[in-house]
This record gives C-alpha cells, sequence and structure tokens, in this order.
C-alpha cells in the first residue's frame, strides 16, 4: 500500500514497511519550505537578514536600508532593545532596567541619539559619595574612595596604573597578539589581584572593580581579557568615573527609545517573536527558519545577538570548530538592577549625592547611584545586585529583595527615611534567555588565545555584530553601534557597494559630549608600590644593619684597617 503526498514541488511516497524520509514534521516542513519557491512567504529574497533586535542589530539595519538595501530583521523578544529596557508606568515614570549609562567618548551612540531627537542628562554626582566599610559610612568627594594609610594609597595607585600600562600592549583589534597574550590569559584576575595588590583593602576594591564592570568573579575572567576591556574603554578612570566617564549621563526618555525609534524608522521591517531556530546556507541564498516555522530567504545575514545564543540555532553546514568551541565558552555577567523610589531624595537633604560603596558581604548592593528624574520627580536610587550576590539572591521573591536592600541604605544613609520606599522596579538579567544575563559575555582563561580571533570572521554569508565583536568600549551600547555598523559595512563592501578602506571608520567627537582628559599627576606616575616600598624599607634597613654592625666590629678591634 501507498500513500502518495505532493506539497508544491516536493513529492514521496509512504509504505508500510518503509522509513519514512523525514526524521521528523519539523524537517519535512524545513524541506518544504527549503525547495519551494512558490509560496507567499518564500517569495521575497532579501538583500540582508538581520538576527536580533537590538542596539546592535537596529543601527546595522538602518545603515543597509539607507544603502538601499532591502532588508528584515528577525527579533525573538515581543519587544526591541536587546540588553536595553525602558519601562514606563505611573510611578516611574520611565525607568531603564537594562543598559542605560552613556559618556564621554562613546560619540557613535551619542550620534546615534541625536539623530532620533533623544537628549541627555547628568546623573547627580554634585554632594558627597559614601563609602561604606566594617559597619561604619564615610562621605566623600571624588570617583575613588579615599585612603589615609600610605601603604593603602600606594597600593591602590599602583594598581589602576599597572592596569591601564598592561592594557596599552594589547591590540584593541587583535588582544590575541599582545607580546604576552598567552602568559596573562593563563592567569585569572583573582590571580592578578593576589600578585599585584600587597594590602587588603586595594584587593577588596580590585574584587569590586571587576564585579562592577563586567558583573562577574575575578576567578573566572581571563586577565587577558580583562587588561584589553579595559583599554577599549578609555582606561580605569575613563571606565569607572560618573563626570567625564562611562556613567555621566543618561537618556532622557529612557535608552530604550534608541530602538524603538529605530524601528519606527525601519518601517515594518522588524518582525517581533522570531526567534531564529535554523540556518541553511547550502544553497544559493540562506534560508532562516523561526520558531514559529517562517522561513526567511536572503543573500547575507548580520548575526547581532550574543555569542551563547547562537548555541540555539541549527545550522547547515555545521559552523566551523574554532567558531562552534567559542561560543560554548563564553558565558554571560549575571546582575539584577534595583530601583528604589521613595517620596522625596532624603540623601541630597544629608548632603549625599546617592552614590554608594558599600564594602559588606551581606549587603545585597555593592554599587548605587542617584536616578533621579532631571527635574527632580521621581526620586530614586539605583543599585546593581552583582555576579555572585545575583546568584545567591535571585530565588529570593522580588519583595524580600527590596527589604534587604532598604536595610542596608538605611544603615549606609544613617536614616530609616530609607525604609519606607514608595516604589521599586527591578530586573533580573539572569532569568532572560534571549540575553542569558547582562551586561556582556565574558572570556575564562585560555578563552582569549585559543579561540578568540574568530569572534568577528565571518562563516560563508554570516556577518557577525553584537557588542562582544567591539573594538571599542565592547560590552557598552557604544560598542553595540560600532559592532552593527561596521557588520552592515563589510556586507556593502562583499556586495561591491563600497571599498575595503570604508569598512572600520574613525568616528567624530559629539560636539555636545566632549571628552576631558584623565591627566596623571608625576608622583601617581612614579611613586613605588606598597610592596616595592616595603622592599626598600627593609632592605634599606638590612644595609643599615650591617654598617652598625661593621662599625661596632671596627670599634672592638675585630675588622683591622689596612
Amino acid at each position: 500500500m501507498c500513500c502518495s503526498f505532493r506539497f508544491a514541488e516536493v513529492s514521496f511516497c509512504l509504505e508500510d514497511s518503509s522509513p519514512p524520509p523525514f526524521s521528523s514534521v519539523h524537517d519535512l516542513i524545513f524541506a518544504i519550505a527549503k525547495d519551494t519557491q512558490s509560496t507567499a512567504a518564500m517569495s521575497e529574497v532579501y538583500d540582508v537578514i538581520v538576527i536580533g533586535g537590538g542596539i546592535s542589530g537596529l543601527t546595522a539595519a538602518k545603515l543597509l536600508v539607507e544603502s538601499g538595501l532591502n532588508v528584515v530583521v528577525l527579533e525573538a523578544r515581543d519587544r526591541v532593545g536587546g540588553r536595553t529596557h525602558t519601562i514606563r508606568n505611573k510611578a516611574v515614570q520611565y525607568v531603564d532596567v537594562g543598559g542605560a549609562y552613556v559618556g564621554p567618548t562613546q560619540n557613535r551612540i551619542l550620534r546615534v541619539a541625536k539623530e532620533l531627537g533623544i537628549e541627555t542628562y547628568k546623573v547627580n554626582v554634585k554632594q558627597r559619595a559614601i563609602h561604606h566599610v566594617k559597619g561604619k559610612s564615610y562621605a566623600f568627594y571624588g570617583v575613588f574612595p579615599p585612603a589615609w594609610n600610605p601603604f593603602v594609597i600606594l597600593d591602590f595607585n599602583n594598581l589602576l596604573r599597572t592596569v591601564d600600562n598592561m592594557g596599552k600592549e594589547i591590540p584593541a583589534d587583535a588582544p590575541w597578539k599582545a607580546p604576552h597574550a598567552v602568559e596573562w590569559d593563563k592567569m585569572t584576575m583573582e590571580e592578578f589581584l593576589d600578585k599585584t595588590c600587597w594590602t587588603k583593602e586595594v584587593k577588596r576594591f580590585g574584587q569590586l572593580f571587576v564585579n562592577v564592570n563586567v558583573t562577574s568573579e575575578t576567578q573566572h575572567v581571563s586577565l587577558l581579557w580583562f587588561l584589553w576591556y579595559v583599554k577599549l574603554c578609555g582606561g580605569t578612570q575613563r571606565m569607572f568615573s560618573v563626570e567625564n566617564g562611562g556613567q555621566e549621563r543618561k537618556f532622557v526618555g529612557g535608552a530604550g527609545q534608541i530602538s524603538e525609534k529605530l524601528m519606527e524608522l525601519l518601517q515594518g521591517r522588524v518582525k517581533l517573536q522570531r526567534p531564529v531556530v535554523r540556518l541553511d546556507q547550502s544553497g544559493e541564498n540562506v534560508i532562516v527558519e523561526t520558531l514559529n516555522h517562517e522561513t526567511y530567504h536572503a543573500k547575507y545575514i548580520v548575526s547581532a545577538i550574543p555569542p551563547c545564543l547562537t548555541t540555539k540555532i541549527h545550522f547547515n553546514p555545521e559552523l566551523p570548530p574554532v567558531r562552534n568551541q567559542l561560543i560554548h565558552r563564553l558565558p554571560m555577567g549575571s546582575v539584577i538592577k534595583c530601583m528604589m523610589y521613595y517620596k522625596e531624595p532624603f540623601w541630597r537633604k544629608l548632603d549625599y549625592c546617592g552614590a554608594m560603596f558599600i564594602d559588606d558581604d551581606n549587603s545585597p548592593i555593592e554599587i548605587a547611584l542617584d536616578d533621579t528624574k532631571p527635574d527632580g520627580s521621581s526620586p530614586a536610587i539605583m543599585g546593581f545586585i552583582l555576579s555572585r550576590r545575583a546568584t545567591a539572591l535571585t530565588n529570593l521573591t522580588k519583595e524580600e529583595r527590596r527589604k534587604r536592600i532598604c536595610e542596608y541604605y538605611a544603615k549606609v544613609f544613617g536614616t530609616e527615611e530609607a525604609l519606607h520606599p514608595v516604589h521599586y522596579e527591578e530586573k533580573n538579567w539572569c532569568e532572560e534567555q534571549y540575553s542569558g544575563g547582562c551586561y556582556t559575555a565574558y572570556f575564562p582563561p585560555g578563552v582569549m588565545t585559543q579561540y578568540g580571533s574568530v569572534i568577528r570572521q565571518p562563516v560563508g554569508k554570516i556577518y557577525f555584530a553584537g557588542t562582544e565583536t567591539a573594538t571599542y568600549w565592547s560590552g557598552y551600547m557604544e560598542g553595540a553601534v560600532q559592532a552593527g555598523e561596521r557588520a552592515a559595512r563589510e556586507v556593502m563592501c562583499n556586495m561591491g557597494l563600497i571599498s575595503e578602506n570604508e569598512v572600520w571608520l574613525p568616528e567624530p567627537e559629539s560636539a555636545d559630549v566632549p571628552a576631558l582628559p584623565f591627566n596623571t599627576s608625576f608622583l601617581e606616575r612614579h611613586l613605588p608600590s606598597a610592596k616595592g616600598l616595603m622592599k626598600f624599607i627593609r632592605c634599606s634597613a638590612f644595609l643599615a644593619s650591617v654598617a652598625a654592625l661593621g662599625l661596632f666590629a671596627y670599634k672592638k678591634g675585630f675588622v683591622v684597617r689596612v
């Protein structure tokens, strides 16, 4: 007995005794979609399909469309924005529960925002910040918590100087080619801090520095990768600072507007709730299938999703071995972003700006900033639950996290007003399946030198964007724009629309957000490390002891002058 089936131009016969020609209905559907050109869904061949509707994918699509190409963007979520997400409600007006901060030298994202009519405002750091350590709060002005112990000062200065100086050896576009790449890639940041820091206080700061900036633990992160990451952000001071640094400003109305306005500009070219599950480039055109069994055809693909999420896609032919190994080795950081709203900004009455560094293992929050709107409305404190703390607290309820945070804010500020918020918002990025975490993917030891060279390398007709592939402010919105536009220009170059020299283009400085230099003093450049000073003191003491012993021996006649 034979039952014949015919779908478009695909026909086959199923006999009782013969195995089915397809292993599953899913494979059958894909085979039909691949071979037929007559259905409406298959009738259009796009020039480029962009996978991912975050800032990187949308800026790539914008550039491609402006160049006259036929583009579609496939986004897995029911919203655009990726790792940026602006929530709007009556209690908060708007709040960025994802990427939010922008500052000098981040000229591409500032240019895109300006083109879209989105303005920035400065984060409040006019009053005193707080360093809470050993149960006490100490007020200070400036970027870094001050120290009075001269050995701590020397140790702190040496740590920042060493990180910046080592970074100078690392090529921004090829860190695996650095002179000490193999040696540094074998080391974790924990090992580096143990080797470099002499005081417990500075070692604790080094751990906080890693936790805050890459939402990861020092024992998990490659020294080479972290040095490279800091270098791409302009150095330790530019990356960590609020004023004149990476956290200087936010967008009026929220960072999510950038993606939302880009989606409007793309006029229906963005398809939401379309997770890509299969990508076939075995034929003349690339075929992309989504989770809801839609198929799209294109000449080229721009993948603008975190590297680890490409493991959710079935590739034919399979990815090259090194690329496949790479994407299985790049975990995402862990963070819960928390916004606590109050009736009034009580911290400002106490002459505090709202910035806090909380050095306490039991505190859920390690670092916080004022998140009040520029007109003074919706007073709020934004705090990060980072890395190991995010993992430890992710199973608590939202209310339990709110209560713990309030209790610590009350300790730090020294007032019970912190116990009585009027609203609380949070975003747990650890549970986001279409991000995998936040802020960025990090490189564990050994990965960058062995696999990192393929991070931007095209695979057939697939080109790679996403902030992890950036060579400037990687991990930030700025890096997302650079990577998206670079990948778009790579496609355009391959199509013969632009020359190879036009793929990597410099970006002029923003006239609205100029960058001021961070000048270091002669002493900061030349002071010894705490460890070096102790060696000098010990050596001097030893030499003094030898001299005293010699003088004693001479006076006693044990040594004869000749």
